[in-house]
């Protein structure tokens, strides 16, 4: 099979969960084939309630995703939380993340996509080494069993929750397999104000990855992208780009501009049409910037 452009291109985009358009049954093997049809190159695989995939479909999986040159992702089950009150509680979230991660690597995926949870009755600074504890011991348990996986806890759309863009390199630099899942449109609406919505905003964010973790996070981005409804204490739910006062040209001349690579996945309602336009965006903003280079 022929590589067609968007391989060439610095960033991979996709959808998370299987395009809407996919064959009827077609199952996760089905929603592959889709997104090379669409003439995108990442799937996300949203596992998010629970993690139901045997090892036959996971070997299918890989094979259609090695077959169509599509980069694999999986979103664990929400149920995860790196802050759990009781032993009991984090135990049986930890054993949720570590499935995801087995199933995952077994069906091709390079990354693993976790929401890392609240910070309950603690205080910020408690609940942030409370996480790192235990997200050390699941780095420790996927390596001692060679699953080689990159865990990426994402950053959180509402102001109770555990997952700042701080909060989330400072893991990043403490532990070895941990990178960033950098969901700009959370970042956008955990203030509830309508910040973090302009060019400077978006490269400071940029900056701050590049400064705590170096270029190398720069280099293999995770990130997701949608338009987002917001309340004062932060994100209510996700938007078609178009329904949402987010400001995604200049986001994407951001990416473009700073040379940014790995993947962004479309978390918008209408999924594949989102996914396609956050293509189309970049590639127009990316041809300016080498233009403005020559």
């Amino acid at each position: 099979m022929s590589k067609s452009t968007h391989l060439d291109l610095p960033l991979r985009f996709g959808t998370v969960g299987i395009p809407k358009s996919a064959v009827a049954n077609g199952g996760s093997v089905g929603g592959v084939q889709r997104i090379r049809e669409l003439n995108l190159s990442a799937l996300e695989l949203g596992w998010v309630q629970s993690v139901r995939v045997s090892d036959d479909t996971c070997a299918k999986i890989k094979a259609a995703a090695l077959a169509n040159e599509v980069a694999m992702s999986v979103h664990a089950p929400y149920f995860i939380n790196l802050n759990a009150e009781t032993e009991e509680m984090w135990l049986a979230g930890r054993e949720r993340l570590l499935m995801a991660a087995r199933a995952g690597y077994k069906a091709g995926a390079t990354d693993i996509i976790f929401h890392p949870g609240a910070y309950m009755k603690k205080t910020p600074a408690e609940a942030y080494k409370i996480g790192l504890a235990r997200l050390a011991e699941v780095v420790s348990i996927l390596k001692t069993e060679g699953t080689a996986v990159i865990l990426r806890p994402e950053t959180m759309g509402k102001s109770a929750q555990l997952g700042t863009l701080a909060e989330i390199i400072g893991w990043c630099r403490e532990l070895e397999g941990v990178l960033p899942c950098v969901d700009f449109a959370h970042l956008h609406a955990r203030p509830g104000d309508g910040s973090f919505n302009t060019y400077d905003e978006f490269a400071r964010a940029l900056h701050q990855i590049g400064e705590g973790l170096g270029d190398h996070a720069l280099q293999h981005m995770h990130m997701h992208f949608s338009g987002i409804a917001y309340t004062a204490k932060g994100e209510k739910n996700h938007l078609n780009l178009d329904e949402a006062d987010i400001n995604y040209k200049d986001f994407f001349k951001v990416l473009a501009d700073f040379g940014v690579r790995g993947r962004v996945m479309g978390e918008t309602p209408n999924m594949e049409e989102g996914a396609v336009l956050m293509q189309n965006t970049y590639q127009r903003a990316l041809a300016k910037a080498r233009a403005a280079l020559r």
